[in-house]
């Protein structure tokens, strides 16, 4: 993955160089590669540990590279026979391998070679339901693919693939949400009820490294970090967009987790690439974990919802985060920051810097009210409270006071930006109850064809910002207060 690395660090130089054509400078200008690094942000990722040189082969097991035989059995005793020996590697002779859900144990290397292929099994019962957390919600969902839950000290690495198979669950869900779930008013509960699986979870774990991995066609998230710390994802290929676009098939999804880093990665999917999430609603307030000490670097997104998200799920907070060095290809949002009126939380201190994108919807996305439909629950007249399933309940629950469910975004620091073929530059949007403060805007170019708006925001600092809009539309600006955007910057082409 050095090539991505170095590839990243190669436009954005070039950007930083095209960006000081268009900007005008003053003495105060800062133009650092790292102005906002916090000094957190070396104490970050797993730390390295030894296994044991001992190999199991899980061909040896029973394991058959047909890509048909179902393994999830014969793979699974390959795993718990080298966790009981003091752990090792396992690993697999060339060939395809056909499985449901298997769980990593400590002290274990995963090890997936080149002439490998992990084929995720088309059948949901393949998948063990386990008590865990999706979108939010803690409720009984099926395991992913590959699991590590409650363990430390594992490795999932190797040149392979991890085929999740995914379309199968991504025609399911669209059959039930378009023919049977949003005709009733249950859009709000669909995405809970079409239980698909994820392809790699890192659940209550500490001291892990996912490596070097091609992953595609991910059933539901590609991979999810979730109540877990000093994790490391290194080098994964994500490719979602094979034969079809799979609803919520997101990249990386970090879940009130901490100390965690992410590098090297290139991501196509389509839903967000690179995400942080803490909960939602009454439920994600009980539980009350934040997403804190994040790393992303040294990546590339591609198709997708968001080159960095934050949310919707904010209820237990997203805090002190550093993005630097990614380049984005066709990707929808760039800074993607949402929630709802229910969900609570406080996103900030989060840094991002030396970000390229090209072919953008709307590069700086945030707002409190995102996608309604989704975000509120409702329970038709048809239904009988006392007898839905508790996760219906869970959904339902009222968050008590109602302010308790205003989300909080503040003190954000974008440097050296750099986008060009957006659509709409800035669409920023608090609310009455809660203003979007302290944004900080350095050295940032965006070429599109319009140039938004900001309402109810306040406290932003300019320094060397360009927004050239071909219809000649300035920033609109409504209910703010501290914002200045000076006519200079407006150049229509």
């Amino acid at each position: 993955m050095k090539r991505v690395k170095w590839f990243s660090v190669l436009i954005i130089v070039f950007s930083m160089l095209s960006c000081k054509q268009y900007v005008t400078t003053d003495e105060n200008k800062t133009t650092s590669n790292n102005a906002f690094k916090p000094d957190w942000v070396d104490k970050v990722g797993a730390n390295t540990f030894s296994v044991s040189n001992k190999t199991y082969f899980a061909n040896d097991f029973g394991a058959i590279n047909d890509g048909e035989t179902l393994n999830t059995g014969a793979i699974q005793k390959t795993i718990d026979a080298c966790a009981k020996n003091g752990g090792g590697i396992v690993t697999f002779k060339p060939g395809d391998y056909l499985t449901g859900s298997v769980f990593i144990k400590e002290g274990i290397k995963f090890l997936v070679p080149k002439d490998v292929k992990i084929k995720g099994s088309e059948n949901i019962k393949d998948y063990k339901e386990i008590d865990t957390r999706v979108a939010g919600i803690e409720m009984v969902w099926p395991a992913a693919l590959i699991n590590i839950i409650d363990q430390k000290n594992v490795i999932i690495e190797g040149e392979g693939i991890i085929d999740g198979q995914g379309k199968v669950f991504w025609d399911y869900y669209w059959d039930l949400r378009r023919n049977d779930y949003e005709p009733r008013g249950l859009r709000w509960i669909v995405d809970y009820d079409a239980k698909r699986p994820r392809t790699i979870l890192v659940s209550n774990s500490k001291n892990v490294f996912v490596k070097d991995l091609n992953v595609q066609r991910a059933g539901f998230w590609t991979v999810q970090i979730l109540y877990s710390e000093y994790i490391t994802v290194d080098g994964l290929k994500i490719k979602n967009n094979i034969g079809g676009h799979g609803p919520s098939t997101d990249g990386i999804d970090i879940d009130s987790s901490k100390w965690i880093l992410v590098q090297n990665c290139d991501i196509d999917c389509n839903d967000d690439n690179f995400c942080l999430k803490a909960g939602r609603d009454w439920d994600g307030q009980r539980v009350n974990k934040p997403t804190e000490y994040v790393v992303i670097k040294d990546c590339i997104a591609r198709q997708g919802a968001g080159l960095f998200t934050l949310g919707s799920e904010t209820s237990g907070s997203i805090r002190h985060v550093y993005v630097s060095n990614i380049q984005g290809l066709g990707t929808k949002n760039g800074l993607n920051i949402k929630s709802a009126t229910n969900r609570g939380g406080t996103v900030e201190d989060i840094y991002m810097e030396n970000i390229t994108m090209e072919k953008v919807g709307t590069f700086m996305q945030v707002g409190m009210n995102w996608n309604p439909n989704y975000s509120y629950s409702k329970l038709p007249e048809e239904f009988n409270k006392d007898s839905i399933p508790e996760h219906w309940k869970k959904m339902l629950q009222k968050v008590e006071p109602e302010s308790k469910g205003i989300p909080t975004f503040r003190n954000i620091s974008l440097n050296n930006i750099h986008i060009k073929g957006a659509e709409t530059a800035i669409n920023v949007s608090g609310i009455e109850h809660s203003i979007i403060s302290n944004i900080t805007l350095n050295n940032v170019c965006i070429e599109a064809e319009k140039a938004g708006q900001i309402s109810y925001s306040a406290h932003w600092k300019l320094n060397n910002v360009k927004i050239s809009a071909k219809d000649g539309s300035k920033v609109s600006l409504e209910n703010t207060t501290g914002i200045d955007f000076p006519e200079s910057i407006h150049q229509s082409e």
